[in-house]
């Protein structure tokens, strides 16, 4: 058991036991979680009745039949009955979508079988250092948990140190940990491309440039991750296979006290325990910056790091574009559900808007410019897998703003572009959404935390994604109009960033629009129980991270605000946050 009683040694073996090479050319082996699951039919008519409902719901709002006819109306109110018509039917088109990804991800998410990894391989361990924005202890904890990472083989650990800190330096000579910089140096510092400067990207390709060739992988880690002794052990196994070019693990957050750092690791649950098990199925499951290890040819094949906020994602899709010059085949990519590092996650709503932003617009850049490309080098099954990921985040965005503006234009104009019975409606919905949230309980007990409690219904993460939809509107719009997004890095260490009034200002901006129409519904008689409905649960949603913060304040000044707790650090064979 770890730090807080969270059993993390059993959580980094989820996998299963390591097991032999298949042979001379070792090829890796999966094993579906569906066919672990001794009640297969319960969970195939969720995935089979969940998407057909939803379906059925979507045909009936948009049926012929169904579309408002008005003689002698004015032709603007005209022209709103069909934008509504139109909002409604993406609505729903959006939500089979979504639905449909999901029982898509539950048939055919797999995990690898772990292998013993090859004795004799270079290795290198990096994490970066920025001075000022990440505290000292906190890198002595990632550092101190990286010596103690167990493998059969060459391994130097490294500090990849962006100022150059003279305190950083003493504490890797402490440590007998390697250090780098490449302050000074005009090469590796530029205004944009691989070496950027003042990036996570620009940083490690420094490193590959200067150090890459004496390595033949290189682990990673987060900052504020704290790995556990068997990471390699774990990992490394799968690069037998020749065509494997990155490994990646879950992540979860060691500083599991606050509300928000809980909702936000319950919100990656779909994301982790899910969506990366059914890239496996296809060999591609996304390239996740927090704990990995990558095959260094493969890297230095496509340039490095990509540019780009979020360079995790849109190196992983270069990667799974190009091929394997030495087999000739794509390269690949292996998801490990094996919990193999413990970092923290955002304690304040401030920071945990930050986060989503940056993880919403990296999505947009790589739909942008790099997404067009796939088509003509990437297999259609890959294709498939990384179009129902990245497709989140804009549908969530564009579905909260054709919610909003079909609120509007039915409670303050009276437009409606479809009629229904509304107990019919409703009788449609709640089964629909019934389902719906069936299968996401189903897919709970797949679940790789070791922080929330076994049978959790994770609602509380739901509830996270409902309100993170004005955020990824915001990053939406950002994106289209090529607005600057600088990289931020995310305050640690106990030291997060101040929650204001001010910091909910896109909430309460869709709440007063939402109130606002509302009243005038009340003062025209525009009502009808779908739309009203829609409108109430909008309102609670974009108040609700402001009723969360507001309650916390005051129990935390009723109880007398005690001080940040660092999260735990790694010691034996589990670990704590950090």
């Amino acid at each position: 058991m770890g730090p807080e009683g969270y059993d993390y040694d059993t959580h980094s073996r989820l996998a299963g036991p390591l097991t032999e090479p298949s042979g001379p050319v070792h090829r890796v082996r999966y094993t579906k979680l569906l066919a672990k699951e001794p009640h297969r039919i319960r969970a195939v008519l969720l995935m089979t009745l969940a998407p057909v409902l939803t379906g059925v719901l979507l045909i009936y709002l948009v049926w012929p039949t169904h579309w408002v006819e008005r003689e002698g109306a004015d032709s603007w109110l005209v022209g709103l009955d069909i934008v509504m018509l139109t909002a409604i039917g993406l609505i729903e088109l959006f939500m089979v979508v979504n639905v449909v990804s999901i029982a898509h991800a539950t048939m055919v998410a797999r995990d690898p079988i772990p292998v013993v990894p090859e004795p004799g391989t270079r290795v290198a361990f990096l994490t970066t250092y920025v001075p000022g924005k990440e505290p000292l202890s906190m890198v002595r904890a990632t550092l101190e948990g990286a010596t103690r990472i167990r493998h059969d083989g060459h391994l130097d650990v490294w500090l990849l140190d962006e100022g150059d800190d003279d305190l950083a330096r003493a504490l890797c000579a402490e440590l007998g940990v390697r250090h780098f910089t490449r302050k000074g140096r005009a090469e590796w510092n530029r205004p944009k491309g691989p070496h950027k400067a003042r990036t996570k990207h620009g940083n490690y390709n420094a490193w590959i440039a200067a150090h890459g060739e004496e390595y033949a992988f290189f682990a990673s880690v987060d900052t504020d991750h704290v790995p556990l002794p068997n990471f390699l052990e774990r990992m490394m196994g799968y690069f037998r296979d020749p065509d494997v070019a990155f490994v990646v693990g879950p992540q979860v957050y060691g500083n599991y006290t606050a509300p928000v750092t809980k909702a936000a690791e319950s919100q990656q649950f779909l994301f982790h325990a899910l969506i990366q098990r059914a890239g496996n199925r296809y060999r591609a499951p996304m390239f996740v910056g927090t704990n990995n290890v990558v095959r260094v040819a493969a890297l230095r094949q496509i340039g490095g790091l990509r540019d780009s906020i979020t360079e995790d994602m849109a190196t992983g899709f270069e990667l799974h574009r190009h091929r394997n010059p030495a087999t000739g085949a794509y390269w690949r990519s292996v998801y490990t559900p094996d919990v193999l590092a413990v970092g923290e996650g955002p304690a304040s709503w401030t920071d945990f808007f930050s986060q989503q932003t940056r993880w919403s617009r990296g999505t947009y850049e790589t739909l942008f410019k790099q997404y067009w490309k796939a088509p003509f080098t990437m297999p259609w099954g890959r294709l498939f897998s990384y179009t129902l990921m990245l497709v989140y985040y804009p549908m969530t965005a564009v579905n909260w703003l054709l919610g909003i503006v079909s609120c509007v234009l039915f409670l303050c104009f009276g437009a409606s572009g479809t009629q229904v019975t509304p107990s019919v409606w409703l009788m449609l919905y709640s089964d629909a959404a019934a389902l719906q949230v069936g299968l996401y309980l189903w897919n709970r007990r797949h679940n790789v935390s070791p922080h929330e409690p076994e049978g959790s219904g994770g609602l509380a993460g739901m509830a996270m994604s409902a309100l993170s939809a004005p955020i990824y509107l915001k990053s939406l719009g950002a994106a289209l109009l090529r607005l600057p997004c600088r990289f931020v890095v995310t305050p640690k260490g106990g030291d997060a960033s101040p929650d204001r009034l001010l910091t909910f200002r896109i909430h309460l901006f869709w709440a007063a629009v939402l109130s606002a129409s509302l009243t005038v519904s009340l003062l025209l008689g525009h009502s009808h129980v779908a739309m009203r409905t829609w409108a109430v649960l909008a309102t609670a949603v974009s108040l609700a991270p402001v009723a969360v913060w507001a309650v916390t304040r005051h129990r935390e000044r009723r109880a007398g605000a005690p001080a940040p707790t660092p999260a735990p650090s790694v010691s034996g064979t589990a670990t704590g946050g950090n």
